[in-house]
């Protein structure tokens, strides 16, 4: 009895002291580690949700783009951090999703590594091309390439993206031949692709969509199940190849072991700005669908991402080492 009753005290102290200190929290700034380059479409989701979080929260929010591995540096460094909320990630469906596949040996545990806080969105890419490619439709892509194997390049923005494996993927459904040209960060590929030194790039709408109708690089199709609200005159592209079909996700991650008080304070609070409607007006304007979940609903959709693209990694042939 008297060992049980020493455990329960145990537990109501640990209990009390995690909800003191969720009490006092936040106490000082918070960091939110971005693994990608600036200039992803990740940085107008924090240009838009920053300033109304910290607001919310009470303490400054300072955002630091951490880029390299497909996601995996920024990942991993918020993995090996503090559990005490002042840490945070915005994953995506890279870091922890296709990445657990794509790559031989991962420094983090996709899973056990993090607390899952909520997700935030889903965002289509879109298919863009330099003029002198001379293509306007996805057919004509196809056609084109058939007759020139392996002699039109595309960017991404790094081995592993979405924007490496989607075009992957785009290759093994329709039996075509493109060199990959991997770069640093989105900024730089587009750079690249807007001078027209690389002939195809996907990115994702809130980034691809000005530069399209800027008239700078053509639209071919978005990757969405159908054709998007900001630009219905664009095809989707599973018009011209059915089946395709792919959406990039972030979402908020904390290191594994972060009080659940904290985890929950977190979520009410991102969810609460996230669904603000000024905001959900914007982001749905440049492409976004926002999205929020509970932790637990959240780390239950993370394994089953990983469960899905393991397939598509493994069905495209695509390997990272």
């Amino acid at each position: 009895m008297m060992v049980i009753a020493r455990l329960l005290l145990a537990a109501l102290f640990l209990a009390s002291t995690q909800v003191a200190f969720s009490q006092a929290y936040p106490a000082k700034a918070i960091k939110v580690v971005v693994p990608l380059a600036a200039g992803a479409s990740t940085d107008l989701l924090m240009r838009l949700l920053v300033p109304k979080l910290a607001e919310s929260l009470g303490q400054p929010i300072i955002v630091e783009n951490m880029p390299g591995a497909g996601g995996n540096r920024g990942s991993d460094f918020v993995a090996k951090s503090a559990s005490d909320g002042y840490t945070l990630l915005l994953g995506t469906s890279s870091s922890h999703g296709v990445n657990v596949s794509l790559y031989g040996k991962m420094p983090y545990d996709a899973v056990n590594d993090f607390a899952p806080i909520t997700l935030a969105g889903f965002v289509p890419f879109i298919m863009m091309a330099h003029p002198s490619l001379g293509v306007k439709s996805v057919k004509e892509l196809i056609e084109l390439a058939k007759s020139k194997p392996g002699q039109i390049n595309y960017a991404s923005s790094g081995n592993g993206t979405s924007s490496h494996l989607g075009m992957e993927m785009f290759k093994t459904m329709t039996s075509i031949d493109l060199l990959h040209v991997p770069y640093k960060g989105t900024a730089q590929a587009n750079a690249d692709l807007i001078a027209g030194h690389v002939s195809l790039q996907f990115d994702a709408v809130p980034v691809s969509l000005p530069l399209v109708r800027s008239g700078k690089v053509i639209g071919l199709g978005v990757t969405s199940p159908k054709r998007i609200s900001g630009a219905s005159d664009m095809a989707a592209i599973n018009e011209s190849v059915p089946g395709f079909e792919f959406t990039a996700w972030i979402g908020f991650f904390a290191p594994a072991g972060t009080p659940k008080a904290i985890v929950n304070r977190l979520n009410t609070e991102i969810t609460r700005v996230l669904n603000l409607p000024d905001v959900k007006e914007q982001l749905a304007a440049r492409g976004w669908e926002v999205a929020t979940s509970p932790p637990e609903a959240f780390g239950a959709f993370v394994k089953k991402e990983i469960d899905k693209w393991a397939t598509v990694v493994k069905s495209s042939g695509a390997r990272l080492d």
